[in-house]
């Protein structure tokens, strides 16, 4: 089997030593993404509004994967705050169709103070499947 790299472009993938995604056969492993947007050079300060970035560009990397959203088949979800559990569930809810993945959720701190959630998943491309890009509703 094969691995292939996915980079994002972050900078701290360089730092960190790690990909944004990592490719293993049928599996695809995305590392925890915070929703850094370069529109307004920052995050936005709500979780939902980062979740949904988060998973915008959770959805970039799986499509160069071959992949989509609706091949993940486990979540993590990291919060700062407990507060944001019901906002960010409210986004998972709505971008995951059946059979929804599993989803474990943390509460935790980050090194930068703006970061209110990061996501991380496992996909697993379908064996012949054409590649589907499903994109977060806003």
């Amino acid at each position: 089997m094969t691995r292939k790299a996915i980079y994002s472009g972050s900078p701290f993938e360089e730092l960190a030593g790690y990909s944004r995604a990592l490719v293993d056969g049928d599996w695809i492993f995305v590392s925890g993404t915070a929703g850094h947007d370069p529109a307004i050079g920052g995050f936005a300060p709500e979780a939902e509004a980062q979740a949904r970035r988060a998973l915008d560009i959770i959805a970039a990397a799986l499509a160069e994967a071959g992949s989509g959203l609706r091949d993940i088949v486990s979540v993590r979800v990291y919060l700062a705050s407990r507060d944001d559990v019901m906002a960010v569930s409210r986004v998972l809810g709505a971008t995951f169709a059946d059979p929804r993945p599993t989803n474990t959720t943390i509460i935790c701190g980050f090194p930068v103070e703006e970061i209110k959630v990061e996501i991380e998943v496992i996909a697993r491309r379908q064996a012949g499947a054409a590649a589907n890009i499903s994109q977060v509703e806003q």
